[in-house]
């Protein structure tokens, strides 16, 4: 989307760049990881939620940490909407991998967009965002 990293670039002061799972401590490169989990998109689903990376090691503690401290931003900076990366194990609104390293895609949300969303804020994905609606968000009609 060169148009969307674009319109970052012009925007910086209206953009906060995160990445939950290296604050949540992972490094990058990482390997990838995937929700291995059946449960439900809403209520108390994160603490019945596991992430495990390609390796088979559990990576759910970096997740949900990563994933607080971007609320604990949100809050205090009253960010109403988030644009997030589609079919991550983070920040997917709507699909995620469904926890098997096959590539098969499942409805489901990401660690971080599911805590977000519980707390009222609109997820969007970088696939799915247009000029329109970055201006209708922004203020810049």
């Amino acid at each position: 989307m060169p148009w969307l990293c674009q319109w970052i670039e012009q925007h910086k002061e209206q953009v906060l760049l995160v990445c939950p799972e290296v604050m949540g401590g992972l490094s990058t490169p990482r390997l990838p990881a995937e929700i291995q989990s059946e449960e439900s998109n809403s209520g108390a689903f994160l603490k019945n939620r596991r992430v495990v990376n390609k390796a088979g090691k559990n990576v759910t503690a970096q997740f949900l940490l990563g994933a607080e401290k971007v609320l604990e931003i949100v809050k205090q900076r009253h960010i109403t909407s988030a644009i997030m990366k589609s079919n991550s194990p983070s920040c997917s609104g709507s699909f995620i991998y469904d926890g098997t390293f096959s590539g098969t895609r499942i409805a489901g949300r990401g660690i971080t967009a599911a805590l977000l969303i519980e707390h009222g804020v609109k997820v969007y994905s970088e696939k799915t965002v247009t000029p329109e609606l970055l201006a209708e968000l922004t203020g810049n009609r």
